[in-house]
C-alpha cells in the first residue's frame, strides 16, 4: 500500500516532524508489543532508548462535525512535455498546484472549533457559513498541529449549533510529491522520428504525468478534509490542466471547456459517497482501450504507445469478465456507470482501488505479447481481481478504522481466487494462490512481533501505525480465515450470508462483529458453536495454532506456534479439524480444548496413517507421533498420489517450520525432500524449495552449502531431464502447473551447478548477445535463464543487461533484467547496481526496495546491501522501509549481526517501520538459537545422503 514520503520543497522540514513522529510510533509499539504478549513468557525483548516524552496527542478526529459533500476545484500547472524550440524561452517545470475546497457538513454536538486533516498545505482564507440562515460566521484564527495528527484546527467566534448544517471554505496551494504520495509526479519516455536535415533521427522525449495514490492517509495532502475512513462523503471534483492533457477521475467527466490558449477545466459528475482515501485523479497524455460492450462502460489507460502496441488489450478483456462475475456473486451491481483503470510508470503499492478509476502498476497491468511471460497473465488476472473485488470490500462497504483493514484486504484477497477461477478456468492456479497466502501468513504469524487481525483501535492511531496493518496478517491470513470459514459454514451459506451483509451495509461502514451476525443468521443448521464465538480468537489473537496428534494413543493437544521455541503461550483456539487416512472417507472434529485429550478417531487402525488438515482447509499446522510421520513419508515416496496435492506440499511445510520451532528433528523435515526426487508437480518442489532457502541462507556461507548444493543438484536432475527436451528448443508445457515447475527445474539446477543447465543458460544468454537484437528465448524462461547466465558470467554479460534495461521500453522485460542483475557474483558490480538505486533515471523509487532486497538475497551482496542500506536510510525509507529492513536483514544468524540491527534501531529514525524492525531483531534471535543447534545435524544429514555422489 502507499508509502510514506516528502514535498521536494521544505525536506528539512518535513524530516524533522518526522523525528518527531518516530518516537512517538516507538512508544506506541512497545505498548502493543507488551499487549500483544501479555500472555507469552517470552526470551529477551528487543530495547529502546529511554526517553522522556510529553503525553501523546489525540489523534482521531472529534465526531462533533461529520461531512456530507466536498466541492474541491484544483489547479495543476505541470508540464506534461516541455518542448525546446529555436528563439524561444524553454518554460521550467513546476511542480505547484492550487485551489479550493468547500465542505458542506453537520454539526452534531455544539463547538467552537473546527478540527480537520491537513498535511504540507498553505491554507487561507476560511469561510464558514450557517447554511440554514445563510449568515456567515467569523473564523478568528487557523492553526495547524505539530504532531502526528495533521490536524488544522479553525476557531470560530461564534459556537456551531447541534443539529446546524454549515459550510466551510478554504483556499490553498501545495506542492507535487516527487515521492509518489498524495498528488505526485510520474516521468517516462517517449521514442520518436523528426526530421533532421532531410534525415530521419530517433529522439527520446521526456513526458510527465500526475497521479494521485491517497490510502490510507494522503487525501489531506492535496485538500483539508475529514481524512478518517467513517467520515464518508460525496466528492465533485474540478481540475484545471493544460489544453493537451487529458484528465481522468472516479466518475465520467460532466463538463470540460478551453480556457484560454494553455487551460482547460474539467468537471467531473459527484461521486457516491465514500471514503476521502478512495478519492483519484490523473492529468496525462494517455490513451484508452476499451473493452467489450458491458452494462458498464470500461477504458483502460496506458502510455500511447503501449496502448497502440496493444499491451492493454489483456487487461480490458479480462476485466469485464471479471466485472460480470463479481456482479452476479454478490447479486449486487458495481455502484457506477464508468469504471477506468491505468497503467501508470511510478506507483506504490501494485495498485490502488481507487473507486472509478483504479490505478496500476504498469508491470501490473500490461501484456506485450512476445516479451511478457505466459504466466504474467496469472500476476495480471490475480491483480486486476484483488482490486476490482475491493469495489465491494472497501469502497461500497468500508471497515470503521484501519485497526480492522483485514476486512478489506482478507475479503479482496479472497475473493480474487474465486474471480481468477472463473476468468481463467485453464490457469488451474486456484491452489497455487491459496498456498501462497497460507505460507506467508504463517511465516510472519509465527512472531510474537506479529499482530491480530482485528487489532485494538486505539493501538492503531498514527500514520505510522497504520501503514503497519497493511501487511501478510490483514491480507494472507484474512483471507485464510475467511477461507477456513467458508470451508466450515458451507460455501453456499457463506456466499449467502456475503451477499445480505454487501446490500445491507452498502455505503456505510462496518466492524467484523457485523459480519458475523450475517454468518450465524445464515446457517441452516446451528452448530454447538455459533460464528462469533468460533472466529474470536482467530481475529483477536496474534498467531495461529499447531495441533499434535499421537496416532498410537489417539491424543492430541493444541499449543500457539511460534519459532521462539523457549516462548510459553495460553493462547488457544477453536480448532476444526478435519482428518483422513489411507483406508476411510475425511470426516471431521473439533478440538475445543488445549488439551491433552484423547480422541478415538485418531487411534491408527491396522498400521494405517493418519492425515489432518484436509487440503489446508484450517489455519494451523499438524504435528504428529514418529511413526505417524514415518508412514506419511513412505507414503510420498511409494505412491505420493494418495495424499492430496496441497497436502504434500504442505506436509513438507509443516515438517521444516516445526523442526525451526524445534518441535520435531531437523533430519525429520530433511527426510520429507527425498520423495521429490521422482515428484513432478509443483507444489511440493515449491514448498521444498521455498523451505531451503532458510538453509541456504543460514549456512551459505557455511562448509554446510557443498554437501547441500549436491544433494539438490542429485535430487533436481530427474526434474530438469524431465523438460530438458522443451527447455533446451526454447518452449514450455500447456499445463500452467508445468510451466512453474519447469521454471523452478532451472533455478534449482542451474544455482546448484548442474552442468547441463548452466551450459543451457550460458549459451542461450551468449545466443543472444551475439545477435544483440534477436531474443529466441522463450518469454517464460528469460528471468530464470537471465539471472543464472548473468550469475555465471561477469562484467560483459552484466553489462549487456544493463544496457537492455537501460534502453528497453518493455515493463515485462524490464522487469525481468532488473531481477537478473542483482544475480552477479562480483562485488563490484553489485556495488555500482547499489549506487544505480539512488538515481531515480536509473532505478525508479518505487522499484528501490525490491532491487536491493534482491541483491540481499546474493549470498554476494547481502553484506553489501546492509552497509549500503544503513548508509543512504533517509532516501531509501521514502519506498517501502518495512520491507527494506525485513529482506535485508533476511540472512543475519550471528550475534554480530543482532548487536548490528539493534544498534541501527537505536541510532535511526525508523519511522514506519517499527514493526518490521521488532521482527528482524526476533527473526534474528531465533536464526542465532537455531542455526548454534542444528548446524552439526543438518551438516551430518546432508554428508550422509551424498555420500554415494561423491
Amino acid at each position: 500500500m502507499p508509502r510514506k514520503s516528502a514535498l521536494s520543497k521544505g525536506l528539512a522540514v518535513a524530516f524533522a516532524v518526522l523525528t518527531v513522529c518516530a518516537i512517538g510510533g516507538m512508544i506506541s509499539m512497545m505498548i502493543i508489543f507488551e499487549v500483544q504478549t501479555s500472555n507469552l513468557t517470552m526470551t529477551e525483548l528487543p530495547t529502546v532508548p529511554s526517553t522522556t516524552l510529553p503525553p501523546p496527542p489525540v489523534m482521531r478526529l472529534p465526531r462533533s462535525l461529520i461531512p456530507e459533500s466536498y466541492d474541491i476545484k484544483l489547479h495543476t500547472y505541470l508540464y506534461s512535455r516541455i518542448v525546446e524550440e529555436v528563439n524561444v524561452t524553454t518554460p521550467n517545470q513546476t511542480l505547484l498546484f492550487t485551489g479550493n475546497s468547500t465542505v458542506l457538513f453537520h454539526c452534531h454536538e455544539q463547538t467552537k472549533h473546527i478540527f480537520l486533516h491537513s498535511l504540507g498545505l498553505n491554507v487561507s482564507s476560511p469561510l464558514v457559513i450557517n447554511r440554514d440562515t445563510g449568515d456567515p460566521i467569523q473564523a478568528v484564527s487557523h492553526k495547524h498541529h505539530e504532531d502526528e495528527s495533521d490536524f488544522l484546527e479553525i476557531e470560530l467566534k461564534d459556537k456551531l449549533n447541534k443539529g446546524g448544517n454549515y459550510s466551510l471554505f478554504l483556499a490553498f496551494e501545495g506542492e507535487i510529491s516527487e515521492y509518489l504520495e498524495g498528488m505526485y509526479v510520474s516521468k517516462y519516455t517517449e521514442t520518436n522520428f523528426k526530421d533532421v536535415n532531410g534525415t530521419m533521427q530517433e529522439t527520446i522525449e521526456e513526458r510527465f504525468l500526475v497521479a494521485t495514490n491517497l490510502e490510507p492517509t494522503s487525501a489531506r495532502r492535496i485538500f483539508p478534509c475529514f481524512d478518517e475512513p467513517d467520515m464518508k462523503a460525496v466528492f465533485q471534483l474540478t481540475v484545471t490542466h493544460r489544453r493537451d492533457t487529458t484528465a481522468l477521475s472516479n466518475t465520467k467527466e460532466q463538463t470540460s471547456d478551453i480556457l484560454d490558449d494553455d487551460w482547460k477545466y474539467t468537471r467531473f459528475d459527484p461521486t457516491p459517497k465514500m471514503s476521502s482515501y478512495l478519492l483519484a485523479f490523473t492529468v496525462s497524455e494517455f490513451e484508452a482501450t476499451n473493452s467489450p460492450a458491458n452494462r458498464v462502460t470500461i477504458k483502460t489507460y496506458a502510455r500511447p504507445k503501449a496502448t497502440a502496441a496493444g499491451h492493454t488489450k489483456y487487461a480490458a478483456k479480462i476485466t469485464a469478465k471479471i466485472l460480470e462475475f463479481y456482479e452476479g456473486h454478490f447479486d449486487l451491481q458495481y455502484g457506477l456507470k464508468e469504471l477506468d483503470q491505468i497503467a501508470l510508470p511510478d506507483l506504490d503499492p501494485l495498485a490502488m482501488e481507487n473507486w472509478g478509476l483504479i490505478t496500476y502498476q504498469e508491470g501490473a497491468l500490461l501484456y506485450e505479447e512476445g516479451v511478457s511471460s505466459w504466466l504474467h497473465k496469472e500476476v495480471i488476472t490475480s491483480i486486476i481481481a484483488h482490486e476490482l473485488a475491493h469495489q465491494w470490500f472497501g469502497n461500497q462497504v468500508t471497515m470503521k478504522w484501519w485497526n480492522e483493514i483485514w476486512l478489506n484486504e482478507g475479503f479482496a484477497t479472497y475473493m480474487s481466487y474465486l474471480a481468477v477461477d472463473h476468468a481463467e478456468p485453464s490457469f488451474q492456479i486456484k491452489e497455487k494462490f491459496i498456498m501462497d497466502d497460507l505460507h506467508t501468513a504463517f511465516e510472519e504469524d509465527a512472531l510474537l512481533t506479529s499482530h491480530p487481525l482485528s487489532t485494538p483501535s486505539n493501538e492503531v492511531q498514527t500514520t505510522g501505525e497504520i501503514l503497519g496493518m497493511f501487511d501478510a496478517i490483514s491480507y494472507s491470513k484474512g483471507a485464510m480465515v475467511l477461507r477456513m470459514l467458508a470451508n466450515h459454514v458451507g460455501e453456499d451459506v457463506f456466499d449467502d450470508a456475503i451477499r445480505a451483509y454487501l446490500k445491507t451495509h452498502s455505503g456505510g461502514n462496518v466492524e467484523q462483529g457485523d459480519l458475523w451476525k450475517f454468518m450465524e443468521n445464515a446457517r441452516y443448521g446451528k452448530s454447538i458453536y455459533t460464528v462469533p464465538n468460533f472466529m474470536k480468537n482467530w481475529t483477536t489473537q496474534i498467531g495461529y495454532p499447531v495441533i499434535t496428534i499421537n496416532t498410537m494413543s489417539g491424543e492430541i493437544y493444541q499449543k500457539h506456534f511460534l519459532y521462539n521455541s523457549s516462548a510459553v503461550s495460553s493462547l488457544m483456539w477453536l480448532i476444526p479439524i478435519t482428518f483422513t487416512t489411507n483406508t476411510s472417507e475425511p470426516d471431521f472434529v473439533w478440538l475445543d480444548v488445549k488439551g491433552p485429550v484423547r480422541k478415538e478417531e485418531f487411534i491408527s487402525k491396522s498400521g494405517d496413517w493418519i492425515l489432518a488438515n484436509v487440503n489446508c482447509t484450517g489455519y494451523y499446522r499438524v504435528n504428529y507421533n514418529l511413526e505417524n510421520w514415518q508412514r506419511l513419508l513412505t507414503q510420498l515416496e511409494t505412491n505420493p498420489h494418495r495424499i492430496p496435492l496441497m497436502n504434500r506440499g504442505q506436509l513438507i511445510d509443516d515438517a521444516f517450520n516445526l523442526a525451526r520451532a524445534k518441535q520435531v528433528d531437523v533430519a525429520l523435515a530433511l527426510n520429507s525432500t527425498r520423495f521429490l526426487r521422482k515428484e513432478r508437480a509443483y507444489l511440493p518442489w515449491e514448498s521444498a524449495v521455498r523451505n531451503l532457502e532458510y538453509f541456504v541462507l543460514m549456512f551459505d556461507r557455511s562448509e554446510v552449502y557443498g554437501p547441500m548444493q549436491l544433494y539438490l543438484r542429485h535430487q533436481v536432475e530427474e526434474l530438469y531431464n524431465f523438460f530438458k527436451n522443451q527447455t533446451d528448443s526454447s518452449t514450455v508445457p500447456e499445463d500452467h502447473s508445468l510451466q512453474h515447475n519447469q521454471i523452478t527445474a532451472i533455478e534449482v539446477a542451474c544455482s546448484s551447478g548442474l552442468p547441463d543447465c548452466m551450459e543451457m543458460a550460458t549459451a542461450k544468454f551468449n545466443d543472444w548477445m551475439k545477435s544483440n537484437s534477436t531474443n529466441n528465448i522463450h518469454t517464460n524462461l528469460r528471468s530464470v535463464i537471465y539471472c543464472q547466465a548473468v550469475a555465471a558470467g561477469g562484467k560483459k554479460e552484466w553489462e549487456f543487461a544493463w544496457e537492455k534495461f537501460q534502453n528497453s521500453t518493455d515493463t515485462s522485460e524490464k522487469d525481468q533484467l532488473r531481477k537478473a542483475l542483482s544475480c552477479t557474483k562480483k562485488t563490484w558490480l553489485l556495488n555500482r547496481y547499489l549506487a544505480y538505486t539512488l538515481e531515480p533515471d536509473k532505478i525508479r523509487l518505487m522499484d528501490v526496495t525490491s532491487t536491493i532486497n534482491l541483491i540481499a538475497q546474493n549470498a554476494a551482496g547481502q553484506a553489501l546491501a546492509w552497509n549500503f542500506m544503513r548508509a543512504h536510510w533517509d532516501y531509501l525509507s521514502q519506498g517501502d522501509a518495512a520491507s527494506l529492513i525485513v529482506g535485508v536483514t533476511s540472512r543475519f544468524s550471528t550475534e554480530f549481526e543482532l548487536q548490528e540491527l539493534r544498534r541501527f534501531m537505536e541510532d535511526t529514525e525508523i519511522h514506519s517501520a517499527y514493526r518490521a524492525m521488532f521482527q528482524a531483531i526476533e527473526q534474528t534471535q531465533v536464526n542465532i538459537q537455531w542455526v548454534k543447534e542444528n548446524r552439526e545435524k543438518v551438516l551430518e544429514w546432508f554428508e550422509r545422503e551424498t555420500a554415494h555422489l561423491e
